[in-house]
């Protein structure tokens, strides 16, 4: 069985995957494959809803077609939990739900309570059947899908993958957190909401809560972080449900959150702790690939036990300046005049593309593996270099097609060098394709 992997797809725009011969090859790759597999970044919710004042950025409304376009593309496995699940607040995300239910098409991550969000769904086809189950750890507070329990519906929304992040300083610099504390009197509240019952105090006295930020003191000051054992448990539950009655199960993970590189800095090309656990730990339930997306740029392809980690596959399609709509709230948080046009605020965003997602190549250069199973598990990967065309207009860009040439040999060298961070070989030939293949 042969299985095609995305990233992000934000389309807002007609593909015509059929017919144009530029994107015709990369998507005669993709149709060719016994099951492809994409991430459904927007809404297609045909602008209904209302929208919400935290968005994931920009609120990724699109018509409904975009669906019928990407199921022409050859996909026919959609992850819809993302941090732009809710950018039309529950309302919109019934829309969204009702024009896939009424394709038919198979998606999971979101659904009217936890449960439906959790839980798989299954494309079978005359090769085996394969499971996908899809989260996201990037939300704002409460835009995550709630429990159904004995006399109380849930609530509609994304499956979420909690996480608790913890900040290690000092001795010295928490002797100045605590005294900022006590002198604003932040300490006096908190304590304040402890006695009426509306918080708790720390499980370990040593940790200061400030805001929503908890600190300690120790030797290597920075950032950990560490997934939430109960979603772990949840999720771990419905990835050995698909393993009793599928051949293959994908997990998918939107997750934004970075990590440190070799040098100790922050790097939005690295994962953070808690998304590389919680990676294992689905692989140690039972699944067969993680694919991983979100921050619309490449992460290094990991091997556990024999399975892929692919920890962000990129942009696949990246129509993100063509979002034709945009509510009030927008034009407030990019501080746009309201005369400008929805295309305007986007140029205005991005200072006429001289920063941003425009201004960097890295957001315009993705793959698509395509992972080789048999009887006995996954047996290699090809993976294809691919481009968003950064340097065409605003209205051209953002539609994939095989690299070629050495920009396909440079998107390979990047992502190699990703994958070796990981403890991964791959190995490339003179046209940038790469691959792994299961050792013996």
């Amino acid at each position: 069985m042969r299985i095609a992997l995305t990233g992000d797809s934000i389309l807002l725009r007609r593909l015509n995957s059929l017919e144009d011969q530029t994107i015709l090859p990369l998507f005669d790759l993709i149709r060719d494959a016994d099951v492809a597999f994409t991430n459904l970044e927007v809404l297609p919710n045909d602008f209904r809803g209302d929208p919400a004042l935290e968005s994931g950025g920009s609120h990724f409304g699109a018509p409904s077609w975009v669906i019928d376009e990407l199921c022409d593309a050859g996909f026919n496995l959609f992850a819809t939990a993302t941090n732009h699940s809710l950018d039309y607040s529950i309302s919109g995300l019934r829309a969204a739900i009702e024009a896939m239910e009424a394709r038919e098409v198979l998606y999971a991550g979101v659904g009217t309570c936890l449960e439906e969000a959790r839980r798989p769904t299954y494309c079978t086809r005359p090769q085996g059947t394969v499971a996908m189950l899809s989260c996201t750890s990037s939300f704002a507070k409460g835009q995550e899908a709630g429990a159904q329990i004995s006399g109380m519906q849930g609530r509609p929304g994304p499956n979420g993958l909690h996480f608790e992040t913890m900040h290690t300083i000092s001795a010295s610099q928490m002797d100045a957190l605590r005294d900022v504390a006590v002198t604003l009197g932040l300490e006096t509240l908190r304590e304040r909401m402890i006695q009426l019952g509306f918080a708790f105090p720390p499980k370990d006295a040593s940790i200061l809560p400030l805001g929503n930020l908890n600190f300690q003191v120790g030797e290597q000051v920075g950032i950990t972080t560490e997934p939430n054992g109960q979603d772990m448990l949840d999720m771990a539950r419905w990835v050995r449900e698909a393993r009793l009655v599928s051949d293959i199960v994908i997990v998918s993970i939107h997750a934004h959150e970075v990590g440190y590189n070799k040098n100790g800095q922050l790097d939005s090309e690295i994962p953070a702790d808690f998304v590389r656990k919680f990676a294992h730990a689905m692989i140690d339930a039972g699944a067969d690939i993680i694919a991983g997306h979100g921050p619309h740029l490449l992460r290094g392809l990991e091997i556990y036990r024999d399975r892929p980690i692919f920890y962000s596959l990129g942009n696949f399609i990246g129509q993100n300046g063509l979002v034709p709509r945009l509510p009030h709230d927008s034009y407030l948080r990019f501080r746009a005049s309201l005369e400008k046009t929805p295309a305007q605020v986007y140029q205005q965003r991005t200072a006429n593309d001289t920063k941003g997602f425009p201004a960097e190549a890295r957001f315009w250069e993705t793959i698509v593996p395509m992972c080789e199973f048999d009887e006995s598990g996954l047996k290699s990967i090809q993976i294809h270099p691919v481009s968003l065309g950064q340097r065409r207009g605003l209205h051209r860009r953002g539609v994939p097609f095989l690299a070629s040439g050495q920009h396909a040999l440079a998107i390979a060298e990047q992502f190699t060098r990703l994958s070796a961070d990981m403890g991964t070989t791959l190995v490339t030939d003179q046209n940038g394709l790469m691959t792994y293949n299961r050792s013996t």
